[in-house]
């Protein structure tokens, strides 16, 4: 069955990363929006080659050199960012909501969750003084529930 307020929010979603691209001075192209759609569809922050098998599957002849590319893009057009510290190939998150990142080391998972003080983490002077702070992130690594 067809969850149509997910339907709308992956809609609005889409609507979003249409201006986004305008506002850039890029087309939005189908191959554009599938990549996008895969990254906003998933809470597995998926890297370039998952989301190349991903989208192959729809569009059969898109590279993994263009998917790359485009996630790059997404990355630099502030449509979707690195999660950082993964340490591996990059993963790409295309949520924007406040939230954190817990990467199992075993398993190599990349799991969301919300702890609101985190979101006010305080930027220390000695840093706010010296540098422009566009993001602060809160990331842990360890053993998920499955790999403990």
């Amino acid at each position: 069955m067809v969850n149509v307020s997910e339907d709308r929010e992956i809609a609005e979603k889409l609507e979003g990363f249409s201006a986004k691209c305008r506002q850039a001075g890029l087309k939005v192209t189908p191959q554009r929006t599938a990549i996008y759609k895969s990254l906003i569809t998933t809470t597995s922050h998926p890297s370039a080659d998952m989301v190349y098998r991903t989208v192959r599957d729809s569009l059969e002849n898109i590279s993994f050199d263009t998917v790359n590319r485009t996630l790059l893009t997404f990355s630099k057009i502030g449509a979707a960012f690195v999660v950082e510290g993964s340490g591996e190939v990059r993963r790409f998150d295309a949520n924007f909501e406040s939230h954190q990142h817990f990467k199992c080391v075993k398993c190599k998972r990349i799991i969301d969750f919300r702890h609101e003080p985190f979101n006010e983490v305080e930027v220390p002077a000695e840093v706010g003084d010296k540098f422009a702070v566009l993001r602060r992130t809160v990331y842990f690594e360890g053993f998920c529930e499955k790999c403990k």
